[in-house]
């Protein structure tokens, strides 16, 4: 496993009483919150200054398959062989949401959703029991932090709590590729 100094299930404790973290996902560093919490959405979208674009929806991290059934009516088997094959992170757009508020989704109806690939993510999502929102740890329209150090004192001092796994690590790291099933059933990537 990995050493931590975190305490996973006082965060999830934390998220499920509306709280905000920052915290390292298998992509970039992000800011989140419980996807099923609306008050903490919301808390959210103001922390980000988001609120003219809070309708192109957020990416939500579930732990696993059995999750993502539960929040979408169906995963195509193409987008199933996807998920089991592709070796980058990989959010995917689906075009309904079940179980879910509309302040996650985008103004179509759409959610996007990601199987998280980070072990402290994984669990930390299986402590909570449900997806958590996960967005750039930035302001709308700056640029991603490619490394801890380049987060805001603003966003930092915004949230809850920080979470200090990874926050050493230098390496930088990119956001996930992003695909949808089109009309058609095919897959189209709008992020490689």
């Amino acid at each position: 496993m990995f050493l931590l100094r975190d305490d996973i299930s006082e965060i999830a404790r934390l998220l499920e009483a509306g709280g905000l973290i920052c915290y390292p996902t298998d992509t970039v560093w992000g800011i989140g919150c419980d996807a099923t919490n609306d008050a903490a959405i919301e808390r959210l979208t103001k922390l980000k200054g988001y609120e003219e674009n809070a309708k192109k929806g957020y990416v939500l991290l579930v732990d696993g398959l059995p999750m993502l059934n539960r929040f979408v009516p169906e995963i195509h088997p193409k987008v199933q062989t996807l998920l089991a094959y592709h070796m980058r992170p990989l959010t995917i757009i689906y075009k309904q949401a079940l179980g879910l508020p509309e302040s996650v989704k985008a103004a179509n109806g759409s959610v996007a959703i990601r199987i998280a690939k980070d072990a402290f993510c994984q669990e930390l999502i299986k402590n909570l029991g449900k997806p958590i929102v996960s967005t750039i740890a930035a302001k709308a329209n700056e640029p991603f932090p490619p490394t801890f150090g380049a987060i805001s004192s603003e966003i930092l001092g915004g949230v809850d709590y920080v979470v200090k796994y990874r926050q050493d690590d230098k390496e930088p790291h990119e956001p996930s590729s992003m695909a949808y099933l089109d009309g058609s059933r095919e897959l189209e990537f709008l992020r490689d």
